[in-house]
């Protein structure tokens, strides 16, 4: 039976443990050059050193994004950034210029390299070119079928690992080769610094009445044209597995820890449901929930049934929860949990604790205390520490969840 890897992303430190704790069996991150991400966290030189060795102390893996598109300057300094990676230990380095990859041969030789989805690897001759060279890894392109994937790994060996997506947001360009961010605002998609025009709100307006915008649909939204749906097969896991996937992916270095969470934890989840119960294994609609806490636009199955659909009345995120705290500490004699704020709430409110373990639970506010031992009535400042009892134990990372009622 094909086991799979569950990879996650992971745009800072943080995001990277719970990526972990939550289950992922790797990481892919972005050091602060040389990948798509420019304005996501992104990691310092010392803290890739980190994350790689907190990495192979849990026996994961962590992969490095180098997947720019270069131009002539940008290769300035790449020999020296690719020998730290080689020597910091990362597992391997996804790319997508063939520039890039054949410096990496030259200067780098035992890194194992993966070809990134932005090289639009969509048959099996193009991923034998590339393993040929001596990829490890090819990240398929978007735009295939279950049933195109199921051919690409019936005609490659098994050495070449195949890599898909399973979650997240879908660029709505080809394998996010896209030009309509340099157009529009300067901002490169290519080196890192998309601007996400396809996610605006247009209109027509006729040459020979300059100045009057008419919406594509006679309503006062607006159209989004080229808006995507996010992808979710997480009632699909098996399915994705049969046809011979390597490493199931997770959109989303930009994404929050409250996201990492609930998407490794759901997925970890069916992964393993697959793992023991292979093709008979049961999609549990739980899975589903704990996907539509964390902010998401609607959802689709991608190119995988050949609908990916599209949202045409607006470019909105579904928020309906809330992150509120992660427990930092637990006293088991005393019963009381340290929780770091990240939204405001109230004494008597009703939570629910997302654990990386088990099933989650609901929990009452009954008291309150800010981190001197003073009860509070709320807490109101960003980043607060405080205090809750709870009779059931807690653990660091535990995610205090609330329904979103209001704007906090």
């Amino acid at each position: 039976m094909n086991k799979p890897e569950l990879l996650a992303p992971a745009g800072n430190m943080e995001k990277l443990k719970v990526a972990f704790i939550y289950g992922a069996d790797a990481v892919y991150i972005g050091g602060s050059a040389y990948g798509l991400r420019a304005f996501a966290g992104n990691f310092s030189n010392d803290e890739i050193i980190e994350a790689a060795r907190y990495a192979h102390k849990l026996n994961k893996k962590i992969y490095v994004t180098v997947n720019i598109f270069p131009h002539n300057n940008d290769f300035e300094g790449l020999d020296e950034y690719l020998k730290f990676l080689y020597d910091s230990k990362v597992d391997g380095i996804i790319l997508s210029d063939p520039g890039v990859f054949m410096t990496a041969k030259k200067v780098v030789s035992k890194m194992e390299i993966h070809i990134s989805t932005q090289v639009n690897n969509v048959n099996y001759k193009s991923a034998m070119f590339w393993h040929e060279l001596g990829a490890k890894r090819i990240v398929l392109g978007r735009e295939l079928t279950l049933e195109e994937i199921k051919e690409i790994r019936e005609n490659t060996p098994d050495s070449l690992e195949l890599e898909a997506f399973i979650h997240g947001a879908m660029c709505i360009s080809y394998s996010g080769r896209c030009l309509l961010s340099n157009y529009m605002t300067g901002r490169d998609s290519n080196r890192g610094e998309c601007a996400h025009p396809c996610r605006y709100k247009y209109y027509i307006m006729e040459e020979k009445r300059p100045g009057q915008y008419m919406p594509i649909y006679e309503d006062d939204r607006g159209t989004y044209i080229m808006n995507s749906k996010d992808l979710c097969m997480i009632e699909h896991i098996p399915d994705v597995c049969e046809a011979g996937v390597t490493s199931l992916k997770i959109e989303g270095r930009m994404k929050s820890a409250f996201y990492v969470a609930s998407v490794v934890k759901a997925y970890r989840q069916a992964i393993d449901e697959y793992i023991q119960h292979g093709k008979e294994s049961k999609f549990n609609p739980k899975w589903l929930k704990d996907l539509n806490r964390a902010s998401h636009r609607q959802f689709s199955t991608g190119f995988y049934y050949n609908n990916p659909g599209q949202v045409y009345e607006n470019s909105d995120y579904i928020r309906d929860y809330d992150i509120v705290g992660i427990v930092k500490d637990y006293d088991p004699i005393n019963k009381i949990a340290t929780i770091e704020q990240r939204n405001k709430l109230y004494k008597g409110d009703s939570v629910e604790i997302m654990s990386p373990k088990g099933d989650d639970f609901n929990l009452t506010l009954d008291t309150i205390w800010d981190e001197n031992g003073a009860e509070i009535d709320s807490t109101p400042h960003p980043q607060m520490i405080y205090k809750i009892h709870s009779a059931k134990e807690l653990m660091p990372f535990d995610m205090l969840v609330k329904e979103r009622m209001e704007v906090i």
